[in-house]
């Protein structure tokens, strides 16, 4: 439980006791509008427990929805969670189809619940190596949460920060343009998701201290926040206290 201290428990009994009085609400603190969240730790989780991985990687499904049910609380207005990177490719082929059944359960089982409570999914990175049935249950969810607009869900998929890096030159490359009408808005422009603002703070769990290659552009200016916990054991709380740190530091973006 945080403290009193706490900007955003004060916030919240500010915002009961203007309420209560009738009052205006006074202007909120600053919130990490956009979050990453590196999720590491699943392996570890099970193999700590003499589980098989596939378990581990179940039980941060569940972590992962208790998270946007969480981010939707405490006014995130999008999330975006490194679910396969390009490099989990090599991981032992058992392990991957594993997964690849796994976020298609998840797909099923786990997304439709959050589509009703206002989550738009939407999937970033590289779809032609995923089995054909995943890539028809991607279309179908972003189909059918398209209007939503309560949380933007971002789920990096097959996402490596340097390949859209590489992806983006070379859609650049590709159109013709002249190389001194070449900008960060361009390049920006030509990202997996231009649309998707640049996140406000990075929270990776586990306690691992790097970014592995994830959103090297977009991460330029944000806040970090390294967690010790396992992202199956990732709650709200973990959240509300990362949020917390985020809320009580000043972004200077290189100025003074």
């Amino acid at each position: 439980m945080l403290g009193a201290s706490n900007p955003l428990h004060l916030l919240t009994r500010i915002r009961l006791l203007a309420r209560t009085r009738g009052a205006v609400e006074p202007e909120l603190p600053e919130v990490a509008e956009t979050v990453a969240i590196i999720m590491d730790g699943s392996r570890r989780w099970a193999r700590q427990r003499g589980l098989p991985t596939a378990i581990g990687h179940r039980q941060g499904t569940r972590a992962l929805r208790r998270t946007v049910e969480a981010s939707i609380d405490l006014g995130v207005r999008n999330l975006v969670v490194y679910a396969f990177s390009t490099e989990n490719w090599s991981r032992p082929p058992d392990e991957v189809d594993a997964l690849m059944e796994l976020f298609g359960d998840t797909i099923e089982r786990e997304l439709p619940d959050l589509a009703e409570q206002g989550v738009r999914v939407r999937f970033i990175g590289r779809r032609d190596r995923a089995p054909e049935a995943l890539r028809l249950r991607m279309e179908a969810m972003e189909d059918k949460t398209a209007l939503n607009s309560r949380l933007g869900l971002w789920i990096a998929f097959d996402y490596g920060g340097r390949a859209e890096l590489v992806e983006a030159a070379r859609r650049i490359a590709n159109s013709g343009m002249d190389p001194r009408e070449i900008d960060e808005n361009v390049l920006a422009a030509n990202l997996y998701a231009p649309e998707l603002p640049d996140p406000d703070l990075l929270i990776r769990t586990s306690g691992e201290l790097r970014v592995s290659n994830f959103m090297l552009w977009q991460l330029a200016y944000a806040e970090f926040v390294f967690v010790d916990r396992l992202w199956p054991d990732f709650d709200a709380r973990d959240l509300r206290a990362a949020l917390g740190e985020y809320a009580k530091r000043r972004r200077r973006f290189g100025g003074r």
